[in-house]
């Protein structure tokens, strides 16, 4: 039966089917292979079951802040910002770029937001200025991989569902290997910069730097309310999420740039959006019940365990599996599918789960830039105006900081786990 829903569901996968049908349909066959036909009502049952959970509330809300952040006019405000404070640099507008993504990531918690809303902000102004179209694009989605990781994230809320695990800490634990993540990423523009005659912008006078500045601090207030409400134990993660759209609907009315028809759309982007990742959360519960009956996490533990007993074999083993994951699934349907399989390897090994959690995130979101089902290459190929054979060769070079910054945290736990044990203490 292991063996019908993995085949199915790559198959499906390859065959550009989408991945809320090729879930259940995998699932469907699955079913029907274990003699499961005559109790087919299983399936609505468990799929209801898998979005019931409270915590999962928080997705939406995380959702819609982003899209209202975008529908206020906010990418711009950001952009401006970073402008002030890096254009200048050599490489001035790529600086900007991987800026302007770090301060996004701490509104919208999801890499396809980053890439649609900055993006075409982003890409526009550095074609403007000379840079290589596919440069400029593939640079915005190697960015985009920031945004997942610096909270609020989407992706760490469904880890921490999946893993019972704390969002406080994940949060926390995301900050510092995002602004890594950021740093690798402009040291690589700053290396690549006169080899290849990128050009800097004029310093901003010291009025527009502070007035800018102003607008990236409104915007960065957001994060703020979300970690604060949430380590300070005043709210849940989803209670922080509907403020954080409060203050959303708050700076739009501040700065009079909330529309009917701006409004109208983040809330049907949302839904949208909302939907299908509740279709494959539903699905894979499914999937993960299945596997359950199967006893296919306790056979992976044991043959993991057979083949290798050190920590660091099976960490290098863990992230070449999880790279060639991510190149044919999207992280979210891939975390879903992958983290109950693992969680007792994990265990097994003595590795922490929120350190667990930033590895696989990680690891999965550089999938999203990999082809061939890289959804962040298709995103930007329509934003950027470029071919995607152009933006895949120009991503390759970027992905060095990104695999050393992935070692860095899967081989340092420090580095993900100071943070939340410095603020919430010692689990």
């Amino acid at each position: 039966m292991a063996w019908v829903l993995f085949i199915g569901f790559i198959g499906l996968v390859l065959i550009r089917v989408p991945i809320t049908m090729a879930i259940g349909m995998a699932v469907l066959a699955s079913l029907l292979v274990a003699g499961f036909s005559d109790t087919l009502y299983i399936l609505p049952l468990q799929v209801l079951e898998g979005v019931e959970n409270p915590s999962l509330l928080a997705v939406p809300f995380f959702i819609m802040a982003g899209n209202l952040m975008n529908a206020v006019g906010m990418t711009d405000k950001i952009f401006n910002f970073a402008t002030s404070l890096v254009g200048h640099f050599r490489a001035g507008l790529a600086q900007v770029n991987v800026l302007a993504s770090m301060i996004f990531a701490g509104v919208s918690g999801a890499a396809v937001a980053d890439i649609a809303g900055l993006g075409t902000v982003e890409i526009k102004a550095m074609r403007e200025r000379g840079y290589p179209a596919d440069f400029a694009a593939a640079l915005t989605v190697a960015s985009a991989v920031i945004g997942p990781i610096i909270p609020p994230s989407i992706s760490l809320v469904i880890y921490a569902f999946l893993s019972n695990t704390s969002v406080a800490r994940l949060f926390l634990g995301g900050v510092v290997p995002g602004i890594v993540i950021g740093l690798a990423l402009m040291i690589f523009n700053r290396v690549i910069a006169d080899k290849r005659g990128f050009p800097r912008e004029p310093r901003a006078p010291m009025r527009l730097v502070a007035r800018n500045a102003i607008d990236g601090v409104a915007a960065l207030v957001a994060p703020g309310i979300i970690l604060g409400a949430i380590i300070t134990g005043y709210t849940t993660a989803t209670e922080a999420g509907v403020l954080a759209c409060a203050y959303s609907l708050v700076l739009g009315m501040f700065y009079r740039t909330i529309t009917w028809k701006g409004l109208w759309k983040a809330l049907t982007d949302s839904m949208m959006i909302t939907a299908v990742i509740m279709i494959i959360i539903g699905y894979s519960t499914v999937m993960g019940w299945l596997l359950a009956i199967e006893q296919v996490p306790q056979a992976l533990a044991n043959l993991v365990l057979l083949t290798t007993d050190d920590r660091h074999v099976f960490l290098a083993l863990l992230l070449i599996f999880l790279l060639l994951i991510g190149m044919v699934v999207e992280g979210i349907p891939a975390k879903l599918i992958l983290v109950p399989m693992l969680l007792p390897i994990i265990d097994q090994f003595g590795i922490d789960r929120i350190h667990f959690g930033l590895i696989i995130t990680n690891a999965l979101l550089i999938g999203m830039a990999t082809p061939p089902m890289g959804i962040g290459l298709y995103i930007v190929v329509e934003v950027g105006k470029v071919t995607f054979e152009e933006v895949t060769l120009a991503v390759i070079p970027l992905f060095i900081p990104l695999i050393v910054v992935l070692l860095m945290i899967t081989y340092i736990p420090d580095l993900t786990l100071w943070l939340p044990n410095f603020v919430m203490g010692v689990e």
